[in-house]
């Protein structure tokens, strides 16, 4: 069955397609369609950001379509100041990978040197039976003032992301080393792919 992930992020896509195909669901992408409604996501949350962009896909094409959106809290900032769902987007800009690394290394600086930091995602399956969600944190790395060299397209916080079991930038993770920080969140990982599934497969009732 073909579900739309309605994002323009390839590294969103990559990380569920695999598991998904074993359980015969092929993810499609607005790239495939050619398809990019740009809906306001003006939602409080990132789970409001979600249903925006999976209903909005849905009623566009009447495939079932898959809304993604993460929120960023920093321990060290006071609530006004959180990025909370406008991770990328600030003073009214949609920043590129470089922006934000440019950004965020400037936001450390000023506060200190060092933040803890922590990502909170919403997911929102949407098809004819209407929306499921599903909501989940990981929390296990703090931000630096200097980025690494390395990049990881889509995901441009990794190269100032510090995993402290590592005391290394995520980007520069061995496979041995992905793999160890792969296991703390591979539950939360297999119950996205299994929550996408159960909705897809809701929705075909």
């Amino acid at each position: 069955m073909k579900v739309l992930f309605a994002t323009t992020n390839p590294a969103k896509v990559r990380k569920y397609a695999e598991e998904l195909k074993k359980k015969n669901i092929e993810l499609i992408t607005l790239k495939d369609l050619d398809l990019n409604l740009n809906p306001e996501e003006n939602g409080k949350n990132c789970i409001e950001n979600a249903y925006i962009k999976a209903k909005a896909y849905y009623d566009a094409t009447g495939i079932v379509s898959i809304g993604m959106d993460n929120s960023l809290f920093i321990e060290e900032l006071p609530e006004e100041k959180q990025p909370g769902t406008h991770v990328r987007r600030v003073n009214g800009k949609e920043l590129s990978d470089e922006e934000m690394i440019e950004y965020y290394t400037n936001l450390v600086k000023q506060n200190g040197g060092k933040l803890t930091a922590k990502w909170v995602y919403g997911m929102v399956v949407y098809g004819p039976n209407g929306a499921k969600e599903h909501t989940w944190s990981k929390s296990h790395f703090y931000f630096v003032d200097k980025a690494s060299n390395m990049r990881n397209p889509g995901y441009p916080l990794d190269s100032i992301a510090i995993i402290p079991e590592f005391n290394k930038y995520l980007v520069e993770l061995t496979e041995e080393e992905k793999h160890s920080t792969k296991r703390n969140d591979a539950n939360k990982d297999s119950k996205v792919v299994d929550f996408i599934a159960s909705s897809v497969f809701d929705s075909e009732e």
